[in-house]
């Protein structure tokens, strides 16, 4: 693809494969190209490595933190589950939602979590709002010490953002996905890995062995998670898509029931292996 702008006559041209196409510079759709453009570039740069949440890195871009507030604000997680620590950054950040809305606590997994970085997070002044685990995050043992931290009725919410390969995610994915309780999310972070591939600083490999492409085979097998971006709750523009690291992330579960089948709805056809979705598209029900 070709992207040419001309400042002057105030257009965006793209070209592909012979085909040119010319927008108004100022337009939605010039605006997503140079976005699309200005995300591969800041990812080579390390942009993301240029901002602190309370003194502590957090490697995410500004428009992701702001989406996941969004959402954190709306459902309110009794329990937010993240794997990946690096330097606490995005702990921290969790942590201080939670204390903002009275609500909530953050586990944090790591299979190493460097002693710099553990004392920085412990000796933060949200630390109490804070679970620190090392370990693997697929291991059965890690998993099910998650499990048992977890109370009755607790709302939950888990964001992967450790290992980036398509099957640890995917493992990942398996692992956590009935901890995520009905309406709350299951979020595979950075699947931009799949745009990266060609950038100077990518690796080829990445357009299939990414998060992205795991969350989608993940939701082939699993009805009950919607892939379902959140929607915005304030937008004045004609904007729509988000300007993230994090497409296809957003795995919402679904409210499921899962009646058992009585011998009057055997003998209807009623088939209760599939969810019966109450909440808006999916149903096994004629209505």
């Amino acid at each position: 693809m070709k992207i040419s702008i001309d400042t002057t006559k105030k257009t965006l041209t793209k070209e592909v494969d012979g085909q040119i196409h010319t927008f108004n510079l100022y337009s939605k759709d010039a605006f997503e190209l140079i976005s699309n453009q200005w995300l591969k570039i800041g990812w080579n740069q390390k942009y993301s490595y240029t901002f602190s949440w309370m003194g502590r890195p957090i490697i995410q871009m500004p428009e992701d933190m702001i989406r996941i507030q969004e959402v954190i604000y709306r459902i309110k997680p009794d329990v937010i589950i993240e794997t990946g620590v690096a330097h606490g950054g995005s702990l921290i950040f969790y942590a201080s939602l939670c204390k903002l809305m009275g609500k909530g606590r953050v586990i944090g997994i790591d299979i190493e979590i460097r002693p710099y970085n553990r004392k920085a997070i412990e000796a933060h002044e949200l630390f109490p709002y804070i679970t620190l685990i090392e370990g693997s995050s697929t291991a059965s043992n890690i998993v099910d010490y998650v499990r048992s931290m977890i109370r009755p009725g607790e709302n939950v919410m888990v964001i992967l953002d450790s290992c980036h390969t398509k099957q640890h995610v995917l493992s990942e994915l398996e692992a956590y996905c009935d901890i995520v309780t009905p309406s709350s999310y299951l979020i595979a972070t950075d699947g931009i890995m799949k745009d990266l591939f060609d950038v100077p600083g990518g690796v080829p490999e990445w357009i299939w062995d990414n998060p992205a492409a795991a969350a989608v085979e993940f939701t082939q097998k699993h009805p009950e998670f919607e892939m379902e971006p959140p929607m915005w709750p304030f937008n004045e523009s004609e904007l729509s898509e988000n300007i993230t690291y994090w497409p296809g992330a957003w795995l919402k579960r679904l409210i499921c029931i899962y009646p058992s089948s009585s011998p009057i709805e055997q003998a209807n056809g009623v088939n209760w292996s599939e969810p019966l979705r109450v909440d808006n598209k999916l149903s096994n029900i004629d209505s």
